[in-house]
């Protein structure tokens, strides 16, 4: 069972890129097929962030094989690679660089083979589109390795993959692999998913967080305090739900605070030291900021949903996880199965850019299974649990206290978090964290979240620690351990907070110097890679220029975790009965791209995302349970209300690949609480930036 964030490795090996170092055996990654096609195992999965297709051109670039001839198989436990979760942008840095190592290995051992075989020098051998070509024609192919166990072995680590300078197929926009299908409305996504003799589930949840089951009603899958209706059709199964619901009766839950912003401030929690370097230094001038940010739901558009078939024995759970054999590792807790009784197959579901109710909905399905064996059963959330039931991102104050010395130089930084964790996930503790886990006979509390340590990228912590040259800093963190509100991981996770809160103090601390905000950051910034962004977006705005009066600019930067992309985004906005924001230009070095389209992709969307964090989300509740259960209560950001998106990639094709998906989402926040200021002469310090917030 993996109980580590980036599970086990073998660290008295050899150092292997990426996720190969835990999984170094080099048939779990690739297989040659008969027909000349090569299949790849990816154990990171496609989120609708394009992913496999990336993973393809990496394939198909290391084994001189046409794009088309590369089949992306699906992840699916006890076949292909544990590769943890796919997060934190990270699937090209541990996922990407695992294959390409894979690969030229498989390709350099195919070629010596070959070689030996034919008696032409290795070094006279060159692969066209799987064939190897010698001065006298085809001496072979990957296909002729189709029924040998050449790749049952671990991969060397003196493998070479090829030089940027030889690359023909990354670096390029090729078409995403999975559009198709999802523009002609073929069957891909999870929810599209029949069997035969399939049979429907919905779950009867508790009126509010904290309630108890007093009474069943008669009919209903039973399992502790976990209920469930079963149908043959959707249409069925939620007529039961809805009487079966009103039928239930419940205990009062605990009660859930009001003013959250107090709660924050007075909670109990574990104190802790993120950063800190240098001595006091004087400081002539100096301001105390406050900020606050609210839970925050993930809001997918298509509801979370899972198919799970029980035979007495094995267990087998379709979903569209994050982290499939992390969801292995819980289920196995929860129903007190072996771990290798269960198969998870990753099917896509729609985008949650974080930790949502995915891994949730697959214990649902798989209490109904076990309960009632045989058919597979299917179970589908409501929009209202999508909204209320998944994990939220957590609410989170900030506080900085900044100052300028003599010289208006930075003379010290004093930031503290308050905030619950960051990561609720599955797999990573001895106690199941999913939804129904503690309502199950026997089930326990689910502990309060957790962060991931600074090293791997941190949560509440994620971007504290500012990226400017400051003699001075002082970085802490309170982890609560209450937990009210279920939380865990969103896109950015605490860089949305710090970075706006950063962004803010810095260009309040210019205004003291007298200074341009941009000239300030500028002057106060070490890292070449994050200035070259910054003046770069800058350039793009025409930061500097007139604009009418209620309309303003604003800039934001950051290198995401502080190890990641670099990204800088200017934010035109106009504040009219609400702000809206009108245009973004985002420049973002994000070292080697593989696919220049879908790298922009993912910056635009982690931009928009940004946009709608920062203008419209906030999940309510009424002190007993979460109100924020539609769409109506839960607004987000309308397709009439998307703003104009310009980004600019800064190639950099010899410098180690970084993520795009995060990068730019919090630059984005930040810009548009600069631009706020810029228009309206009001400094934003809590989200979303709404008219009540700003008043």
């Amino acid at each position: 069972m993996n109980l580590a964030f980036g599970g086990a490795t073998p660290d008295d090996k050899p150092k292997l890129p990426g996720s190969l170092h835990a999984n170094r055996r080099l048939g779990t990654w690739l297989t040659f097929l008969a027909d000349g096609r090569v299949a790849i195992h990816p154990g990171k999965v496609e989120l609708g962030q394009g992913i496999l297709t990336a993973l393809a051109q990496i394939a198909a670039e290391e084994l001189d094989v046409a794009l088309e001839r590369i089949l992306v198989a699906p992840t699916i436990t006890g076949i292909s690679p544990n590769e943890a979760v796919t997060s934190g942008s990270l699937s090209i840095q541990e996922g990407g660089m695992a294959l390409r190592h894979a690969c030229a290995d498989a390709r350099a051992l195919c070629l010596s083979v070959a070689a030996q075989a034919s008696g032409v020098p290795l070094a006279e051998l060159r692969v066209e589109n799987g064939r190897f070509l010698g001065p006298d024609g085809p001496v072979g192919s990957y296909a002729a390795f189709a029924e040998r166990d050449l790749l049952d072995a671990e991969a060397s680590p003196d493998a070479r993959p090829k030089p940027a300078a030889q690359r023909r197929v990354t670096g390029t926009s090729a078409p995403r692999l999975d559009l198709p299908a999802k523009v002609f409305g073929e069957a891909r996504f999870i929810h599209d998913l029949r069997f035969a003799g399939m049979r429907h589930a919905r779950m009867i949840r508790p009126p509010a967080p904290g309630a108890r089951l007093l009474h069943a009603p008669p009919g209903v899958l039973r399992d502790g305090d976990v209920l469930a209706v079963l149908a043959p059709t959707e249409a069925e199964a939620e007529r039961l739900a809805e009487r079966a619901t009103r039928a239930a009766r419940w205990s009062e839950g605990a009660p859930l605070p009001l003013a959250w912003r107090d709660w924050l401030a007075t909670a109990p929690g574990e104190e802790s030291v993120v950063a800190e370097h240098g001595a006091a230094v004087a400081a002539t001038e100096r301001i105390t900021r406050r900020f606050f940010r609210p839970f925050i739901a993930h809001g997918s558009v298509g509801t979370c949903c899972a198919i799970a078939a029980y035979d007495g024995t094995t267990l087998r759970v379709w979903s569209h996880t994050q982290g499939p054999y992390n969801l292995r590792a819980d289920l196995a807790l929860a129903l007190k199965l072996p771990a290798d009784h269960i198969i998870i197959e990753h099917v896509e579901g729609a985008g949650c850019y974080g930790h949502n109710g995915a891994d949730d909905v697959a214990l649902d399905a798989a209490i109904c299974a076990r309960l009632s064996p045989g058919a597979p059963i299917r179970v589908l959330w409501s929009r209202a649990e999508e909204l209320a039931q998944a994990p939220h991102s957590p609410a989170m104050l900030v506080e900085i206290e900044a100052g300028l010395d003599a010289a208006k130089n930075l003379s010290g930084w004093r930031v503290h978090v308050r905030s619950n964790g960051h990561s609720g996930r599955p797999g990573r503790i001895a106690t199941p964290v999913l939804l129904a886990a503690p309502l199950m006979e026997g089930g326990q509390p689910i502990p309060p979240s957790i962060n991931p340590p600074l090293a791997g990228g941190g949560g509440a912590q994620r971007n504290m620690v500012p990226l400017y040259r400051v003699p001075h800093l002082a970085a802490t963190m309170t982890r609560l351990t209450e937990m009210p509100i279920r939380t865990s991981a969103l896109r950015g996770l605490g860089a949305l907070i710090h970075v706006w809160a950063i962004e803010s103090v810095m260009e309040e601390l210019a205004a003291l110097a007298g200074e341009d905000s941009v000239a300030f950051r500028l002057r106060h910034c070490e890292d070449e890679r994050a200035a070259h962004v910054l003046r770069e977006a800058a350039r793009m705005a025409g930061w500097g220029r007139t604009l009418p009066e209620n309309e303003g600019l604003g800039i934001a930067v950051a290198r995401y975790k502080n190890s990641g992309a670099w990204c800088a985004v200017a934010a035109h906005i106009r504040a009219e009965e609400r702000v809206r924001c009108l245009s973004l230009h985002i420049a973002a070095d994000m070292g080697e791209v593989i696919n220049p389209d879908g790298a922009m992709n993912q910056l635009e969307g982690g931009a928009i995302h940004g946009v709608s964090v920062a203008l419209h989300e906030s999940a309510r509740t009424d002190g007993t349970r979460i109100t924020s259960d539609s769409w109506e209560n839960y607004p987000v950001l309308r397709f009439r209300d998307v703003p104009r998106v310009h980004v600019n990639l800064i190639a950099r094709p010899d410098a180690p690949p970084l993520g795009a998906g995060e990068a730019s989402m919090a630059p984005s926040i930040a810009a548009i609480a600069g631009g706020i200021h810029a228009a309206l002469g009001v400094r934003p310090d809590r989200l979303p930036f709404t008219p009540e917030n700003l008043v």
